[in-house]
């Protein structure tokens, strides 16, 4: 598969570690730091293989390369201010995109093309059904079990107590992330608010998130039900970023097939 990767900052440089891991070929990476930079400036990786050196361009240049044509799928980790039109202009080349963006709710750069949830991934289709977008707050394998054990206990919890729990959610990132709460935190909220026995029945009620930030922590989630009698408390612990760039990788991946 020939994978464009659009923002090379951590994750960027992760996603292809695991992609070439996987024999996958990067065609070219899009980053902003490409403008105005050397090619040293931004830390690019020099080759991508024996004889297929890395091509690395600005937003402005890169999208409109044949590098960036040539590929099957794009995977996007950038800002919130810049995904979606990453997203169109992929789109304007034909390419789809796996985009992991974060602090953005679930995007639909073509308001004309219908997006759904589907294995807790937003997904947009264009008109042939083809899939175009794959957005997830969260793309680790984990995380996504996470995601459905929350949606489970909060089914579970309304259809046996009622109103008798009240759910909260803590979650911890490293100093360097920009939004707060995460977008991990986001759907983990969406889904309770959605299933909850106690939201949205109260009216004006919000489920509570403490965001913390606080030295390299990778990211640890953890959701808590609270009664007068017991508590009930589950937790996912990330140990790194790799578990994200392989769920961005495999999302990648089930495009092709």
């Amino acid at each position: 598969m020939k994978i464009a990767i659009i923002g090379y900052g951590k994750m960027g440089h992760m996603i292809e570690e695991v992609a070439l891991s996987r024999g996958h070929e990067i065609t070219c990476v899009i980053d902003r730091c490409a403008v105005g930079s050397s090619q040293s400036d931004c830390k690019t990786a020099n080759a991508v293989g024996p004889a297929s050196p890395v091509r690395y361009y600005s937003p402005e240049e890169g999208f409109e390369s044949e590098a960036f044509r040539s590929a099957d799928v794009a995977i996007e980790f950038t800002t919130p201010q810049t995904a979606e039109e990453n997203v169109r202009k992929a789109w304007a080349q034909g390419v789809p995109v796996v985009c992991g963006t974060t602090g953005i709710n679930k995007p639909n750069p073509d308001p004309s093309l219908k997006g759904r949830e589907e294995s807790n991934k937003w997904i947009v289709r264009d008109e042939k059904g083809k899939v175009m977008l794959v957005w997830s707050s969260n793309y680790s394998v984990g995380v996504n079990v996470f995601f459905d054990l929350n949606r489970f206990l909060a089914q579970e919890l309304k259809a046996k107590a009622g109103d008798h729990y009240s759910p909260s959610i803590t979650e911890i990132h490293h100093i360097h992330k920009l939004d707060k709460p995460s977008g991990t935190a986001k759907t983990l909220a969406e889904q309770i608010q959605n299933l909850s026995p106690t939201l949205p029945a109260r009216e004006g009620e919000v489920i509570p998130i403490e965001s913390i930030r606080e030295g390299e922590v990778p990211g640890t989630h953890t959701v808590t039900w609270d009664s007068e009698e017991d508590t009930i408390i589950i937790t996912h612990v990330a140990k790194g970023r790799r578990g994200f760039a392989l769920g961005a990788v495999l999302a990648a991946e089930s495009l092709t097939r």
